[in-house]
């Protein structure tokens, strides 16, 4: 029976090496450290991994799952058929036996519950066992990640269980880091001086990773009494000449309307990294939603320029925190990096090298005011100097919108010659990847909602066929396009369960 079993495994890899496996339990017994020893022995192997989080906002208890997927090709996504399911607790295989495929495996809790606070190690090494990979790589990302007395419990795993797949060692050479390691990179990258937030899912991950480097790197994070303060400290900071960022999830960055008023009056520049999670309100606080598109475009009064970007990986959210910052410095502006809990949280395997980082200059002020001024920065009333200033904002908006083009404002993924257009922005980016794998499909994806490229109409000129994706209720990106191109997109794939795209479940819609 195992030799059918393994035989049979060994025919699937050959079709397409592509697994998923589900590690699930209660909060605190250690889940994400089987997820990432795994992944982290899976990548110094060569192999290409993504991990998505699912969690409830509760810090100890409830039903906690990963899901795990493993390719020997570039994978962005995770499916929702398991191979596996690692189970810490009864329940995980209450809830996800349904989800596991015929020839699926379960690796169970209680054939280790005698190691106590090793149980999850044991766990991995049974995993690593199944998988067929080195243990001594294994053994060295335990050492490494926990400590020499995880070792024992490590091998009672790996000698537990018998081995179904062979993952011979790749030649990739990879990376491994989630969206929160990139945006703090890309602000590292930036030279920033300041790091203003108040915690809050999933912007959260930014702050901890900025704190932690903070003393070695010679720059400064502070944590205000609220959002209001974050904002407002963040522009006294950028008044002295201080590149400044802050960060925050849709609930924070209502409170700091007000403060992004001023910024558009006083000119200062400021970098907001905006995390989506589902709303309105508190919403579902540990889950991902692309539902605060709008209020990245539009949230404080009055007109002023902004630049809204949306990475769509943490490759991309290094490079575009790097492109916020250096925008928002030379124009004294605001720049929004938009993301989500989906990028912020999912780890990914990286393969290419970051694009040259952007040299940030900065300036200290003398006098800035929220107040209409003059040229000296005197509060005045006076109407032609208020039409003369409202220009000026214009004028250096439309210069901006010149900067952007150097950039990439969209990217084109899939069949460039197809007729059949995909528009997507942000955390989408990776179902749709895997989903039109070997479909008829060309990719359109935004990665600048603000200014919106001209070569997005171009493209959908072409067309004969053009399907919106969006993880919302509404359909924000499609509204913005229909706002600048006057094209409506009728065929839509919207999801707003709070959770996001898999890519089986794209591809079964998408044929």
């Amino acid at each position: 029976m195992v030799l059918q079993r393994f035989k049979y495994m060994l025919f699937i890899l050959k079709i397409k090496m592509r697994l998923n496996i589900l590690i699930g339990g209660k909060a605190g017994q250690g889940i994400n450290a089987v997820s990432q020893i795994t992944a982290k022995t899976l990548i110094k192997q060569g192999y290409f991994v993504f991990n998505y989080r699912d969690y409830p906002s509760i810090i100890r208890g409830g039903h906690n799952f990963n899901v795990l997927s493993i390719s020997d090709k570039k994978i962005s996504s995770h499916e929702s058929r398991m191979d596996g399911i690692i189970a810490l607790d009864e329940n995980t295989k209450k809830i996800h036996k349904a989800e596991l495929k015929k020839e699926g495996f379960i690796i169970d809790y209680n054939e280790f519950k005698h190691l106590g606070i090793n149980l999850n190690v044991a766990l991995s090494g049974a995993l690593v066992k199944i998988l067929g990979l080195d243990k001594n790589a294994f053994f060295n990302e335990v050492k490494k990640s926990i400590g020499k007395s995880a070792l024992k419990a490590a091998q009672q795993g790996y000698d537990k269980h018998e081995q179904i797949y062979k993952l011979k060692k790749l030649n990739n050479k990879l990376d491994y880091m989630n969206g929160s390691q990139a945006v703090a990179q890309g602000a590292i990258n930036s030279r920033i001086d300041l790091y203003f937030a108040y915690p809050m899912t999933p912007a959260t991950g930014v702050l901890h990773e900025l704190a932690a480097k903070q003393s070695k790197l010679s720059f400064k994070v502070h944590q205000p009494e609220s959002e209001i303060a974050v904002a407002n400290m963040a522009l006294g900071a950028s008044f002295t000449g201080a590149k400044t960022m802050v960060g925050t999830s849709g609930g924070g960055f209502d409170l700091m309307g007000e403060a992004l008023s001023f910024q558009g009056m006083s000119e200062l520049p400021l970098v907001v990294y905006l995390a989506s999670r589902a709303g309105p309100g508190t919403g579902v606080p540990t889950y991902s939603m692309q539902s605060d598109l709008d209020i990245a475009l539009r949230s404080g009064h009055g007109e002023f320029p902004r630049v809204v970007i949306a990475p769509g990986d943490p490759k991309e959210a290094v490079e575009k925190a790097n492109e916020c910052f250096y925008l928002a410095n030379k124009f004294d502006s605001l720049a929004v990096l938009l993301s989500d809990k989906h990028i912020a949280e999912s780890e990914f395997s990286i393969t290419r090298k970051i694009n040259k980082i952007l040299p940030v200059r900065s300036c200290r002020r003398y006098k800035a005011s929220s107040y209409e001024h003059d040229k000296y920065g005197i509060t005045t009333e006076d109407p032609k100097l208020a039409v003369k200033n409202a220009d000026a904002r214009v004028k250096r908006y439309d210069a901006m919108k010149k900067e952007c083009k150097k950039f990439e404002m969209i990217k084109i993924h899939g069949k460039k010659n197809s007729k059949n257009l995909i528009i997507g922005w942000g955390s989408t980016k990776g179902a749709i990847l895997d989903a039109i794998e070997d479909l008829d499909y060309k990719f359109l994806q935004v990665l600048y909602m603000k200014p919106l490229s001209d070569d997005i109409k171009k493209e959908m000129l072409k067309a004969k066929k053009i399907i919106l994706i969006e993880n919302n209720v509404t359909g924000q990106l499609g509204r913005l396009i229909r706002e600048k191109t006057g094209i409506k997109i009728s065929n839509r794939i919207l999801k707003y369960n709070s959770r996001p795209f898999t890519s089986d479940e794209l591809r079964e819609r998408l044929r």
